[in-house]
């Protein structure tokens, strides 16, 4: 069953309208569409959590502080709708601009602490943006709870950081990172990779769980990094921007492993950027 496709804040409104007299416990899955098995997952969750099921589609530009990023990321509503057909969710709204940012918007949400460094670092502003788009479209679509992959974990944390800080009434649940059979975690950045690329791309999450795997046997963490940053350029990669051991729940830098922690990394590969991350454990 094909959703309806909803671009007017009005029309998601009326509908929700509905749902919540009827006592309908509602989720969104918040993507910016080129949906692949990942995101698939994420309403795979959403389904057995909830009576109805939003999916937003929305290529949100104040998170691109690259304009060739923002122009080349990947637009494919038709065939998103097809692979949402399967799951029969109750809504797809794909809002128009202007119902996200009307004419003299000038409201900004600015997550501190967990936005710092990693990607926060290389893509000013790009939080910010995540911030407000998520604020708008979980008050859009009054959902009582939202779904995010871990291979934004970072993105995850402000996402959590927001909901606590501004007490917006809805439950965010993170859903493992889906992976590709070569360990390739999956992303919509993913199909602009030329074949030469592609076959070079799983070395990111090899070096990774490498490293992860040597700092929870008790190795030096600064060493370790630096061959697993070799590894990753050693195997085909432009740059590694961040390879960086951090707190699992603070992303607070940490130079020895005393706690739960995530790996996480950041490199271009084919000028495409790619990131992922993996928990670390001691022993």
């Amino acid at each position: 069953m094909t959703a309806p496709i909803l671009r007017k804040l009005a029309d998601l409104r009326a509908l929700t309208r509905e749902w919540r007299g009827n006592g309908d416990r509602i989720a969104v899955v918040p993507t910016m569409g080129a949906l692949h098995e990942g995101h698939l997952s994420l309403v795979q969750a959403a389904k057995a959590a909830a009576d109805r099921v939003i999916v937003t589609i929305f290529v949100n530009p104040r998170q691109f502080n690259n304009p060739e990023d923002l122009a080349n990321y990947p637009r494919t509503e038709e065939s998103d709708a097809a692979k949402l057909a399967p799951f029969a969710v109750d809504a797809i709204y794909v809002p128009d601009p202007d119902q996200v940012y009307p004419e003299g918007f000038s409201t900004t949400v600015s997550v501190a602490g967990v936005s710092a460094g990693l990607c926060g670092a290389h893509r000013p502003g790009h939080f910010d943006g995540v911030a407000t788009v998520v604020t708008k479209l979980f008050l859009q679509t009054q959902a009582d709870c939202a779904f995010f992959g871990e291979k934004d974990y970072q993105q995850l944390l402000v996402v959590k950081r927001l909901v606590r800080d501004l007490d917006i009434p809805i439950e965010v649940v993170a859903c493992p990172t889906v992976r590709e059979g070569d360990g390739l975690a999956l992303s919509s950045r993913n199909l602009r990779l030329s074949a030469a690329a592609r076959a070079k791309a799983p070395a990111l999450y090899t070096a990774l769980t490498s490293a992860a795997d040597a700092i929870g046997r008790g190795e030096d963490v600064a060493a370790t990094l630096e061959t697993a940053r070799k590894v990753i350029l050693a195997a085909g990669y432009a740059e590694v921007e961040y390879l960086e051991l951090r707190a699992e729940g603070s992303l607070a830098p940490v130079a020895s492993l005393s706690g739960p922690a995530r790996l996480l990394v950041a490199a271009s590969l084919d000028d495409i950027r790619l990131i992922d991350n993996v928990p670390v454990r001691a022993g």
